[in-house]
């Protein structure tokens, strides 16, 4: 790679001063301005006080079904790095895409949209979340609402796609 830009996601070497080990064995990058200004716009929020933290499992799920036939809500809380809340909502009405949403905090945002790709929420969501909810955060669910959580769930990931 001699004589080319790259991006290297490294970490300084113990007792090797002027050394650096790669946090990765995928973590060296041919440079381009459109991966050198991502990573740029990523670090700044990941430096922000507001920072979304680490996603480290899920909390608990449930499924509201609405007064219509295909309608409902479901709730997914997640558990963080640093205990900060952090909710998903997953909204179905009869005849219309599924809509879902995250909520940074206490409060869920009823209104909250999905976060835009190659920002760090997106990320977090799109790396940290496991593949599938897990059965204990549905073990006070009825099996027809913890199926249609299940079925939400699935809608969040799809939609996020895969963590790159």
């Amino acid at each position: 790679m001699k004589k080319q830009r790259v991006l290297l996601f490294a970490r300084p070497v113990s007792n090797k001063p002027g050394e650096v080990q790669l946090t990765g064995v995928d973590n060296q990058y041919l440079w381009t301005a459109e991966l050198d200004a991502r990573t740029r716009s990523i670090t700044r929020e990941l430096l922000a006080s507001d920072a979304p933290p680490a996603i480290t499992g899920i909390g608990n799920a449930f499924h509201v079904p609405g007064a219509l036939p295909g309608e409902g809500e479901t709730q997914v809380f997640l558990k963080t790095s640093n205990g900060a809340p952090i909710s998903l909502q997953i909204l179905r009405r009869p005849g219309e895409q599924p809509h879902w949403g995250v909520s940074l905090g206490d409060i869920v945002d009823p209104n909250a949209g999905a976060p835009k790709r190659d920002t760090l929420a997106w990320y977090r969501l799109a790396c940290g979340l496991p593949k599938t909810l897990p059965d204990d955060a549905l073990s006070a669910e009825t099996p027809d609402n913890a199926e249609a959580a299940r079925q939400d769930y699935q809608v969040v990931l799809r939609d996020l796609g895969p963590c790159a």
